[in-house]
């Protein structure tokens, strides 16, 4: 008997791999999506002055592909340390406040981690965003989008993920 509360499982599907780079980024975007909340959950890759959406959950909010400008982002504030890796209220961290992409979006809260590669560069951002400000509780979730995001930076296939990806399968 399944104690209450519990969702009864059985057999070993609903634990099985994913079958590529693309989809278990999906599932960990749908994963942090459910488990932590926040609006919007992306994984980008930057590449030279542009930082690219290759996945993000729930799908509609932005489209993969979608290209940004990095000198611009949270993202890289956040990279770089003149922000930290969580605001729960964006307008009141300095370096989010002046970013021409950011409030002026709407962003009333953002996480961000980097994604590092194996051999130590930076691949891009596991990040997320709220339209409206977040409870000082939010935080707590930072570990576990840490841990996600070292995943996926040890999942990165040797040939990177191309930066305009094709679009989802239902699943």
């Amino acid at each position: 008997m399944v104690p209450p509360g519990i969702p009864e499982t059985s057999g070993i599907a609903d634990v099985a791999p994913w079958r590529d780079w693309p989809a278990a980024v999906d599932g960990a975007l749908e994963f942090l999506h459910e488990q932590l909340g926040w609006d919007v959950w992306a994984v980008t890759r930057v590449q030279g002055a542009e930082q690219i959406v290759l996945r993000a959950s729930p799908p509609g909010f932005i489209a993969p592909g979608t290209a940004l400008s990095w000198d611009d982002s949270f993202c890289r504030q956040m990279v770089s340390g003149a922000g930290p890796r969580v605001a729960t209220v964006a307008a009141a961290v300095p370096a989010y406040a002046r970013s021409p992409s950011g409030l002026a979006a709407g962003i009333g809260a953002y996480l961000g981690v980097p994604i590092v590669t194996r051999d130590g560069g930076l691949f891009g951002t596991l990040c997320a965003i709220a339209f409206r400000a977040q409870p000082r509780s939010a935080v707590r979730g930072l570990p576990t989008v840490e841990f996600v995001a070292r995943v996926i930076g040890t999942l990165l296939p040797d040939e990177r993920p191309d930066p305009v990806p094709p679009p989802r399968e239902p699943s």
